[in-house]
């Protein structure tokens, strides 16, 4: 897709990422019997989406904040004030903030990295579901596994999983910024690799109220996988979409 049209008008751009979110939640505040809020959360993800698939990063994040003030503004109660009583749906508002970011980063990040239109259009598929697994669509049980695949995808690694509680004290730790913390050392991966000793494995962990509720176990023994920080960057968004809705053992009953 040819994007040098958006590039030139990006000023053009931004203003729709700001105009189009907060109009599209004020049309589903005039519906609310119709639309589920929900579904309303995944109407204005679509839109960041939009804003990101121009490739101006800057046009997704706007259209993320804007999407999570329109939501609070037009779709929560109380109605048309930006106060919100409910902590479910303080979680509900900071999630879609969350999601919108992480997509509208997802998106760019796909775009840049594509090599044709159509290697693009299945990267920004993946976002999306992604981002409506994370909303809430899917059960934990079942939407996790899918996240760890599109981790792996993202990684090009087979055989991610997600387990409950710390990772353990020897492994591999992938930070925020896209770097990895390994026998206390910061590791260029792109150079040194992921840890690949048979027992080794890297944890990219996924917290909540302060504490690591669990984490995507990516073992890689005996394979040289250098994943670029960029790469590692957007799995860290990925499974930072989790953190409020992952539960730990104890309270989802086990």
């Amino acid at each position: 897709m040819e994007l040098a049209w958006y590039r030139e008008h990006r000023m053009i751009v931004r203003l729709l990422a700001v105009v189009i979110p907060l109009l599209a939640a004020a049309g589903l505040y005039l519906i609310p019997d119709v639309v589920a809020k929900s579904a309303a959360a995944l109407v204005l993800v679509l839109i960041v989406v939009a804003a990101a698939s121009t490739g101006d990063r800057l046009s997704g994040m706007i259209a993320a904040v804007s999407a999570a003030v329109g939501f609070d503004f037009f779709l929560i109660q109380p109605y048309l004030t930006l106060r919100i009583d409910s902590a479910e749906d303080v979680e509900l508002a900071v999630l879609l903030l969350l999601v919108g970011g992480a997509v509208s980063e997802l998106a760019s990040w796909g775009i840049r990295q594509s090599a044709s239109a159509t290697e693009q259009s299945g990267f920004v598929r993946g976002a999306l579901e992604s981002a409506a697994l994370a909303a809430g669509s899917a059960d934990e049980a079942d939407a996790l596994p899918r996240i760890a695949e599109a981790i792996g995808k993202v990684l090009r690694i087979e055989g991610i999983t997600f387990e409950y509680g710390d990772h353990d004290a020897g492994a591999g730790v992938i930070q925020p910024d896209g770097t990895l913390r390994y026998q206390g050392k910061v590791l260029d991966v792109a150079l040194a690799g992921l840890p690949h000793h048979p027992y080794a494995y890297t944890a990219l962990p996924v917290a909540r109220n302060g504490g690591q509720v669990g984490y995507f176990k990516i073992s890689t023994p005996n394979q040289d996988i250098r994943p670029t920080r960029e790469q590692l960057q957007v799995a860290v968004l990925l499974a930072g979409q989790w953190s409020l809705r992952v539960q730990a053992p104890r309270a989802r009953g086990h």
